[in-house]
């Protein structure tokens, strides 16, 4: 069975990312979408990137256009909308399925890992998944569930 370290995605720029280069960090990865009613979250991750990244957290968005179009800007307008509108300096990959045949294997992987209140799939942007240091999951957060929140598990885990 693969562990979160043999996966990669590539990045909004088309290099890849090894996630093994993450090995003894905590990884939060979440599903956008920049015309997403939870957009506004992308101000609290960036907040949690600034505040833990030297401590050992990695923020990973990932752009998905599957819920009711809400991500059909071009990887690069994304990086641009999501720098120019919510400050966002973390890494952001290019735009991927998370859900159907076509789901990128990370997120294939982390539904099977972590499931979920109403079974394996992702049913909206803003699904967020937290890796521990050793590359265990760690916990699913639900769309609605606010960065602030996470912080709390990012400060007993760090």
């Amino acid at each position: 069975m693969k562990s979160f370290y043999d996966f990669s995605i590539p990045s909004a720029s088309g290099k890849t990312i090894y996630m093994n280069q993450f090995k003894g960090q905590l990884v939060l990865i979440i599903n956008t979408a920049t015309r997403c009613g939870f957009a506004s979250q992308f101000k609290g991750l960036e907040e949690l990137h600034r505040k833990y990244k030297d401590k050992g957290l990695v923020v990973l968005g990932v752009p998905c256009n599957q819920f009711l179009n809400q991500e059909p800007e071009s990887n690069d307008t994304i990086e641009q909308i999501c720098q120019l509108n919510f400050g966002v300096t973390f890494q952001l990959t290019s735009k991927v399925d998370v859900n159907g045949p076509n789901a990128h294997p990370i997120f294939f992987h982390s539904k099977n890992e972590f499931g979920g209140f109403l079974g394996k799939s992702i049913k909206w942007n803003f699904t967020k998944f937290l890796v521990l240091k050793d590359g265990t999951p760690y916990k699913r957060y639900a769309p609605f569930v606010k960065p602030s929140v996470i912080e709390k598990d990012l400060l007993q885990l760090l």
